[in-house]
């Protein structure tokens, strides 16, 4: 089994991403990107007890504080954010400290939003140990937390100075949370990346056992996927190809908001989002139907839902989607797809044809995914 590497590519502010087994405890490794700096480690309170002796003794004494932060995507918020702000200052944690987000998306984009804020700006570290965050959202330099309203809606753009992603540690992962990773990957070949598309259906009883190999590959291909994008449009410019990651997210943050966060993982609800948006692209006459059908069934193969929480309301989610980070001037634009492996940003569709695929998943998704 091999180590991969590989570089995100933005002039100045370019880093690697280092993947492979035993990463966590290469000492090496990190004395490397965190150079003469001192550590600030953030995590929380389930990974905490699995690796966080190992990162401390990796970086070593360099480590000069470490925070621990409740578990959940609810915490992801303000408040929880104003409790980090207050232990660094008590720390008397300078600008040249570094914070090193040990955890999945949720400690890396609340960190990374802490890094990008504090002091107007400190160093950090990506350490996912999670497949979603592995995959997704440690890379890019999108950082954020959540308000009521709306999630991601309070946040910056940071990039880490590196992100070192050890697989072993996908091994602790709840099946559940392992699945919610998967939707991520998926999204890679389904917007960009038809061959990826194709090897994760051959490969999905290993990808579904963790087979090292497998595990190596899938986070390389969907790091370089990502990385690709990023080079060419770092900021989500207007018409730019980095909102194509966004496949699945309008309708996906949608549901989360509406569910306060709480019945759904991030990527749970990604996966139902991929599947409405898949059938919305069928309904507009863009991605054939036998397409549609496999897409579900892919999905649901990982072990991800493919509908909706139930008690749901329509109009409420069409309401949410609307003050989505991706629309424009009240108008919802969607990420589609026009064929395995081309997605598109349109929102050239009525949105009473909308409503109308809201309504079907909310009411009678068995009829929405026959």
């Amino acid at each position: 089994m091999q180590a991969a590497s590989l570089d995100v590519q933005l002039g100045s502010r370019s880093y690697p991403i280092h993947i492979g087994s035993g990463l966590l405890d290469d000492a090496s490794l990190f004395g490397r990107h965190l150079g003469e700096s001192r550590a600030v480690i953030v995590t929380n309170t389930t990974v905490a007890p699995l690796y966080l002796e190992r990162l401390r003794a990796a970086i070593g004494e360099r480590v000069m504080l470490v925070k621990v932060l409740p578990d959940g995507e609810e915490h992801k918020n303000l408040a929880v954010l104003s409790d980090l702000y207050d232990a660094l200052l008590a720390a008397r944690c300078d600008r040249n400290c570094t914070l090193v987000a040990l955890g999945g998306g949720v400690i890396g984009d609340i960190t990374g939003f802490a890094a990008a804020t504090y002091q107007r700006g400190v160093s950090f570290l990506q350490v996912p140990t999670t497949l979603l965050a592995q995959v997704d959202s440690s890379v890019g330099g999108k950082t954020a937390v959540n308000h009521p309203r709306g999630k991601n809606m309070i946040g910056a753009f940071h990039q880490p100075r590196a992100v070192i992603a050890d697989i072993d540690t996908l091994a602790t992962l709840p099946p559940r949370e392992y699945a919610a990773g998967l939707a991520e990957v998926l999204k890679y070949g389904l917007i960009g990346d038809a061959p990826f598309h194709a090897w994760l259906s051959a490969n999905a009883s290993a990808i579904t056992a963790r087979d090292a190999g497998c595990l190596i590959e899938i986070v390389r291909r969907s790091c370089a996927n990502k990385a690709r994008v990023v080079a060419a449009d770092e900021r989500e410019e207007e018409g730019g190809s980095r909102a194509l990651l966004n496949f699945g997210h309008t309708f996906g943050h949608a549901i989360e908001t509406a569910t306060d966060y709480r019945s759904l993982l991030h990527g749970e609800a990604v996966a139902i989002g991929m599947v409405m948006a898949a059938r919305f692209s069928q309904e507009l006459g863009w991605l054939p139907a036998a397409d549609v059908r496999g897409i579900r069934d892919l999905v649901a193969g990982f072990g991800l839902p493919v509908t909706p929480p139930e008690g749901l309301d329509a109009v409420a989610l069409l309401s949410l989607m609307r003050g989505d980070k991706k629309s424009s001037a009240g108008r919802i634009r969607l990420v589609l797809l026009r064929r395995i492996g081309e997605a598109v940003l349109s929102r050239d569709f009525p949105e009473s044809a909308l409503l109308a695929l809201l309504e079907t998943f909310t009411r009678s998704p068995e009829a929405a995914t026959a």
